[in-house]
């Protein structure tokens, strides 16, 4: 074969695996409206609003007969979803690993997702149990989705682009995310010149985010294709497979000291993003029109910081970088604590902050990550990996919520969460990355 054709092959590769990157890239463009508009900024105060309707003389619901504080209902409610997809995962990755075809399974668990998301746009009155339970299939389903998405880093980028391809889906997904809450800002703030109600004005901007992942979830399913395994089938499947997974772990230490410390801080980090809208509006005083100018700050900003972070790992590698952002982490919340209320310009800030180093960290562990997976079983440890990026991130909204029943204080629930990144610092810091790519039996690029 001349140099000729081996070139032109090379090419062909090349641009066949960009064009299955672009398309990779738009499940984050999918997906991350849900994640923002949804769970960062509308749906915790609006379901709260709607629980504390239905709340007996003393602040109470009462859901399955358990006493409730109506303002912990939501982070409750995100906790029970992660339950739920911890029961999931594990069989979605399995099944995947098993079959070799994971973009059914992607498609049957992201329109699960975005028919249980449409359907808050019902949500009215003191319907606070339908509430719950469509946030919990959503967000369950989002977590089971991202599994099998994820799993295909390793396959559609070599390992000196992984960080690279890993912070623009995020770029993408930030992006995305933006762009949906200018139009819910203009629809919530001049909802009377659409002629619709504040709570109507909630539900299309809740029930849309929904379609809109709908929508945009055909291009990842037309360009991503599956691949034939090269390893052996993973014996068993579900749970027995995970504990397989674990157990196969055990000759990878490194890689489970990494998943370790993702679990512990990545909990304070996604508690963050779900409970932020909350604090706002119910500890800071703070205006929905404010919260969502807010987020679309941390959106925008979370572009530049994804980038931005990814071209410092390439200089001083992802861990520093990730050890950086979580320093970071810890300060944003410190000082989270002080915010006066009634005071937007501040909360602004500490939002410019969260949104500088919350695409980074995120983007760079997930690519971090992908180094540590033995060839051929992406998916199986993936879902190991999704259990700590969603499926353990029900200590934190537990912990937020406990604090806010035991304490009535929402200052307190949220700097009870710079535990997670301190912890999450140490237990980072003690992993030799470089060994744990080397002993996953993958090259370890230049600067990792």
């Amino acid at each position: 074969m001349g140099n000729g054709t081996v070139r032109a092959q090379a090419d062909a590769e090349g641009a066949d695996r960009r064009r299955e990157q672009r398309g990779w890239y738009f499940y984050d463009w999918a997906c991350s409206v849900y994640s923002t508009s949804v769970l960062t900024v509308f749906l915790g105060p609006y379901l709260t609003s709607v629980a504390r309707s239905a709340a007996d003389a003393d602040g109470f619901v009462h859901p399955l007969g358990i006493p409730v504080r109506a303002g912990s209902f939501f982070p409750y409610c995100v906790s029970v979803s992660v339950l739920l997809a911890v029961l999931l995962m594990p069989m979605a990755g399995a099944a995947a690993d098993r079959t070799g075809r994971r973009k059914p399974l992607l498609a049957a668990a992201a329109y699960t997702g975005a028919t249980a998301t449409a359907g808050l746009f019902l949500l009215d009155g003191d319907r606070y149990l339908l509430g719950g339970a469509l946030l919990i299939v959503a967000n369950a389903s989002v977590a089971v989705s991202m599994v099998l998405y994820n799993a295909y880093l390793p396959q559609i980028a070599p390992p000196e682009e992984r960080d690279a391809v890993s912070s623009r889906g995020w770029a993408f997904g930030y992006a995305a995310g933006s762009l949906v809450l200018v139009a819910n800002l203009v629809l919530f703030t001049a909802h009377d010149s659409f002629g619709v109600s504040e709570a109507m004005a909630v539900r299309i901007c809740l029930g849309s985010a929904g379609l809109w992942r709908g929508v945009f979830t055909l291009v990842p399913l037309r360009r991503l294709r599956d691949r034939r395994r090269t390893g052996p089938v993973p014996a068993g499947h579900g749970w027995r497979q995970l504990a397989a997974t674990v157990r196969d772990m055990r000759g990878k230490p490194l890689t489970l000291a990494f998943l370790l410390a993702y679990l512990v801080y990545n909990d304070g980090i996604q508690t963050v993003i779900s409970q932020a809208s909350v604090y706002g509006s119910e500890e800071l005083g703070l205006s929905q029109s404010t919260l969502i100018a807010a987020v679309l700050l941390v959106q925008v900003l979370a572009v530049a910081g994804a980038l931005g972070m990814g071209r410092l790992a390439r200089a001083y590698g992802a861990k520093r970088t990730i050890l950086g952002s979580l320093v970071a982490w810890g300060v944003v919340l410190g000082a989270g604590y002080f915010l006066p209320a009634g005071a937007p310009a501040w909360f602004f800030v500490l939002a410019a902050g969260i949104g500088l180093v919350l695409g980074g960290s995120q983007a760079l562990s997930r690519s971090l990550f992908s180094h540590l997976v033995p060839p051929g079983r992406e998916a199986e440890y993936f879902s190991a990996y999704e259990m700590s990026d969603r499926g353990m991130s029900w200590l934190g909204p537990l912990l937020f919520g406990l604090t806010y029943q035991l304490t009535g204080s929402y200052r307190d629930a949220v700097v009870s969460l710079v535990v997670f990144f301190a912890l999450g610092f140490v237990l980072l810091a003690r992993v030799p990355v470089r060994r744990a790519v080397l002993d996953a039996g993958n090259p370890a690029p230049e600067r990792i």
